[in-house]
């Protein structure tokens, strides 16, 4: 099934414009989530807003925003003044400059998009995609939408072009803020910590291997709740695992485990199978 598109923009450098359509590239499942109901008659829970001061039920209509400038102390904006204050949204990706893309760190990624050409793009659209991977550069931007301005990145993927949605530097904190203290790190650790990560090294990123199984397990209850009316019992929380101290004798443990795995894996392939007799 063909993907559609969510947006539609123009991708603008220099005098060319591309015509683009913007597709989602991944679909985020939302946290399962539950509401509040009357433990006397199950009817739902409807949520009111109260006055801090003396305790009055406020209603919609005499609401109004606003923002914390110190502690306590509030200034006001209607709706009309938010509004006015939002990026209008002009559809077009204003592309800045072009980095190496090797050197955008990962960390500022917030979300990707996939671009695709609108109609009679298609060539343009190769051109700036082809070139892209030629020079192994990305296209640094801005693009405004649904009231706010992005910085994107264009990069070549798979052909085609991915849009990614950065965050700005001043939203990116620094791991230098993060206390790390002092380790010395011994030369045996290290050699037996590199032999425990080569032991589960894979050299392709394999996603399909992976799967939500807490959400799995929470529809599978709520499945059991609407069909049967089963009470689910939570399971008995495990014993807390013994810490190991000593960082060698993990090291050599785990080294360990990993090679007698390894071992059981070559016995299992080395005997025959045995096949059924026919009935």
């Amino acid at each position: 099934m063909a993907a559609r598109p969510i947006a539609s923009a123009t991708v603008s450098f220099g005098l060319v414009s591309v015509p683009v359509q913007l597709y989602a590239a991944g679909e985020t499942q939302g946290a399962i989530s539950f509401n509040w109901l009357h433990k006397k008659d199950g009817q739902r829970l409807k949520q009111q807003y109260v006055c801090s001061a003396d305790g009055e039920k406020v209603e919609k209509d005499d609401m109004v925003k606003g923002f914390e400038f110190s502690k306590g102390k509030y200034v006001q904006f209607t709706t009309e003044e938010i509004k006015a204050l939002d990026e209008k949204a002009t559809g077009a990706i204003e592309i800045k400059e072009f980095v190496p893309a090797s050197k955008v760190d990962r960390i500022y990624v917030d979300r990707t998009y996939f671009l695709g050409p609108n109609k009679g793009a298609e060539r343009a659209y190769h051109l700036l995609t082809q070139a892209l991977q030629e020079t192994g550069r990305a296209a640094l931007g801005q693009y405004a939408a649904r009231g706010k301005q992005y910085l994107v990145l264009l990069r070549p993927l798979d052909g085609g072009l991915a849009m990614e949605q950065l965050h700005y530097a001043n939203e990116v904190r620094s791991m230098k803020e993060v206390p790390l203290g002092e380790g010395n790190v011994k030369e045996q650790e290290l050699k037996l910590a590199v032999q425990l990560i080569e032991q589960t090294a894979t050299d392709e990123f394999k996603p399909e291997m992976y799967r939500d199984t807490v959400r799995e397990r929470v529809m599978e209850s709520i499945e059991k709740k609407v069909q049967s009316g089963e009470e689910i019992t939570a399971e008995p929380e495990a014993a807390p695992q013994t810490q190991i101290i000593d960082l060698m004798e993990a090291l050599k443990a785990s080294v360990a485990k990993g090679k007698a795995a390894e071992e059981a894996a070559e016995e299992s392939a080395k005997k025959p199978t045995r096949r059924k007799k026919a009935s």
